[in-house]
């Protein structure tokens, strides 16, 4: 058995920035422990694979190196990116069915745009714990699939330094989104999910899902421009809808090739 594989950076402009997913365009599902070993395989943040099932329809699920996850950002727009680029290019809107019901993508010029849902976080108390991780404990903490940590500014979310293994003892998170206004964009972030595979992630599209709605609330503005200050550059374009969020970036390709088994 063959098929295609292609390695994109995700939110950005340039090779080496953003962040790598590897995307798997398949005619027909494979197992999900053949799906988990190839994520592993690859050692990425994300393996995306997508199962056409009309034009411009398509069944999408997202591999850790480690487990299946409910939402990825980064990795639907790299697969967006490959259908638009490689497969469809005729096509300027795509619909995937997902374990986070119907995503869309439109392609506007160069910019793809992303219809997430909307992940609102509430208030939540403190861990002891979480603080220890963290090495400070942040100025208010909220949750929703992750726990969003609000700091002061942009230096401090730079100098955070987790204890993943701490991390990892947290229960019910998939992972921690550590935040703060942005010196030149509204607001900044990274994103520490050491439980799911991924101490740091470059760019994490999912977490915007609860970013946007909490920074569009607080600056009382609906449009947003935002940075993940990991040590790969990215930049996101954003606006916050009633019940849903958009998320646009840029995609470019690092390598394609093809996997055996």
């Amino acid at each position: 058995m063959k098929f295609p594989v292609y390695h994109v950076d995700a939110f950005t402009q340039q090779v080496f920035g953003g962040n790598p997913a590897a995307v798997c365009p398949l005619e027909s599902w494979l197992s999900v422990e053949t799906m988990q070993a190839i994520a592993a395989e690859h050692n990425l943040s994300e393996t995306a694979f997508f199962v056409a099932t009309a034009p411009g329809h398509y069944q999408l699920r997202w591999f850790t190196p480690q487990v299946e996850v409910d939402l990825c950002g980064h990795a639907t727009l790299a697969s967006a990116f490959v259908i638009f680029s490689s497969m469809a290019p005729q096509l300027d809107r795509l619909t995937f069915e997902t374990a986070s019901g119907v995503l869309k993508v439109e392609r506007r010029g160069t910019l793809l745009v992303m219809d997430f849902p909307s992940r609102r976080p509430h208030l939540a108390a403190l861990s002891p714990l979480l603080g220890q991780a963290l090495g400070r404990e942040p100025r208010e903490t909220w949750k929703s699939r992750d726990y969003l940590l609000l700091f002061e500014d942009e230096e401090t979310i730079r100098s955070l330094q987790p204890d993943f293994d701490a991390l990892k003892r947290i229960p019910d998170t998939l992972g921690f989104i550590a935040t703060a206004p942005g010196d030149t964009v509204d607001f900044v972030s990274r994103f520490f999910a050491p439980g799911a595979g991924i101490a740091e992630d470059p760019v994490t599209g999912s977490a915007h899902s609860t970013l946007i709605p909490f920074w569009a609330e607080r600056l009382g503005r609906t449009t947003l421009h935002a940075r993940q200050i990991s040590s790969r550059s990215s930049e996101l374009f954003c606006e916050n809808l009633i019940d849903r969020v958009l998320i646009g970036g840029h995609c470019v390709f690092f390598s394609q090739g093809m996997i055996t088994l």
